[in-house]
């Protein structure tokens, strides 16, 4: 896949935690990988059902990747295989949301074999994985600024809330021959807000209670305020009662930055409207033209670009984008030159690419 796989080293791990992105760096770099000690001294140790979930995922997109899981399921040997694509279905199953397996997904698909045609079910919506509404309105948009094919695309068919779920997603991606260098440094001002209120198996005015709350707060600040009431009912609203807002706010120079939630329990319409609008001005006071969810999503299509330089204006990098860069370096030997900027509190982040290339792609 790359100019070198340098196959030589097995890089090894220890502990659980990031064991997504080891898995998809892996595949991506070629590079095999053993990660042991899995919550070995947690009362289950171990590999966790979900996680479990995914590997199954991977091997269903991937030709030729060999997983080895002991006994105790402490410990995975990883070797990968060739990017397959094409007609995937899977059960994401209700520990995780669909989010948890699609940012995995998201970044695979563009240096598949074939076009990815994948259908995801589960959970679309929680507090915990990122909602298939901001994979599809800022991922993809993303994707799109390093040169993936328009024709990227996301489609709700059924919403699902936790703890049930019964949602479903349906995503495809054409394969490219190669990503284009970013540079994307200038903020611009915000022009617009945009958002989704979505409910599913609650009452019809719940998403109008959370567009009025919404807009209370945001039409404080920005006159161009719109947000769609989306209410699912019968088979399209899955197997639980739920709702939530997701915002994204654009910019004179095409940054999104978004921000959702997803109802706790007792939680009124009205304070989640707010809780949500908050969030959104919080994410735009940080200055970054990535928001902080998809700070290490811009890393590594960073690293994935050819040997050009790539810039990108960020808030202060998450601790999840900090380790997520370490591992870019473990895999692809690639070091990032990170730029304080204290007038805006932003940095900016820039790396000279590795020259990555889509050799699954067949030759035109």
């Amino acid at each position: 896949l790359k100019t070198s796989r340098h196959m030589d080293a097995v890089l090894r791990f220890d502990g659980a935690a990031r064991l997504r992105q080891r898995l998809v760096l892996s595949i991506l770099s070629g590079r095999p990988c053993v990660i042991d000690n899995i919550r070995a001294l947690d009362e289950k140790p171990g590999l966790v059902d979900y996680e479990v979930s995914l590997l199954r995922l991977l091997d269903k997109l991937t030709n030729g990747s060999k997983i080895e899981i002991n006994y105790t399921g402490t410990k995975i040997t990883f070797i990968p295989g060739a990017i397959l694509g094409g007609r995937v279905s899977h059960d994401c199953g209700t520990a995780r949301g669909i989010g948890y397996f699609l940012e995995a997904v998201v970044v695979l698909a563009p240096f598949a074999k074939r076009a990815f045609e994948l259908v995801l079910t589960g959970i679309t919506n929680d507090e915990v994985d990122p909602p298939v509404d901001i994979v599809r309105t800022v991922t993809l948009p993303l994707l799109r600024k390093f040169g993936v094919d328009e024709a990227v695309e996301l489609k709700i068919s059924r919403r699902g809330a936790s703890p049930d779920g019964g949602g479903e997603v349906f995503f495809r991606c054409p394969p490219v021959r190669a990503l284009k260098a970013l540079r994307f440094d200038t903020v611009g001002k915000i022009k617009r807000i945009r958002g989704i209120a979505y409910a599913m198996r609650v009452a019809p005015t719940t998403a109008g209670r959370l567009v009025d709350s919404g807009r209370a707060v945001l039409n404080d600040v920005l006159p161009d305020v719109y947000i769609y009431a989306d209410h699912y009912k019968g088979a399209d609203a899955g197997n639980s009662p739920g709702f939530g807002l997701t915002l994204v706010a654009e910019s004179t120079t095409g940054a999104l930055l978004s921000a959702d939630c997803s109802a706790r329990p007792g939680e009124l319409p009205e304070d989640l409207g707010q809780r949500t609008a908050h969030m959104l001005l919080d994410e735009i006071s940080r200055g970054g033209c990535v928001d902080t969810q998809q700070q290490h999503i811009a890393a590594l299509l960073m690293t994935l670009c050819p040997e050009d330089v790539s810039r990108i204006r960020t808030g202060p990098l998450s601790p999840y984008t900090i380790e997520y860069l370490r591992d870019l370096r473990s895999f692809f030997g690639i070091v990032f030159k990170l730029t304080a900027d204290p007038a805006s509190a932003t940095v900016i982040l820039s790396c000279v690419g590795t020259g990555y290339a889509n050799a699954n792609k067949k030759l035109a």
